[in-house]
């Protein structure tokens, strides 16, 4: 398999798992970690989580939303300078947790990179 799909994969799941016991910042935990242990190159450092973390969360929200009738999207989307659209809403929840997990994982290879460097000294 590609690393990014390796990558892609494991970020959801470990992502999801950690969610279960941990805050909201689980999702940099797991991006740092699996950017830490499996190498991705340039653009795909950053855009590999992002896309992971931000399907995930869309989905989650959809699923938790769906359950209620999307009563409280619908809400939360008023007060925000969305329409009041529920699923814009979960798009945009999806793009925050996405940058936040793309930017911890490029933290997570530029550490990487300096225990090799560290190693190899």
């Amino acid at each position: 398999m590609n690393k990014n799909i390796i990558n892609f994969i494991i970020t959801i799941v470990l992502a999801y798992v950690l969610s279960l016991f941990l805050p909201w910042w689980s999702i940099m935990t797991a991006s740092l970690a699996t950017a830490l242990f499996i190498p991705l190159r340039k653009v795909a450092v950053f855009l590999v989580p992002f896309l992971a973390i931000l399907l995930l969360w869309f989905v989650l929200s959809y699923f938790l939303s769906s359950g209620n009738d999307f009563i409280l999207a619908k809400r939360i989307a008023i007060l925000l300078p969305i329409g009041g659209n529920p699923y814009v809403l979960m798009l945009v929840t999806g793009i925050i947790g996405g940058l936040a997990a793309g930017i911890a994982a490029v933290f997570g290879k530029q550490l990487s990179i300096a225990l090799k460097a560290r190693i190899q000294a």
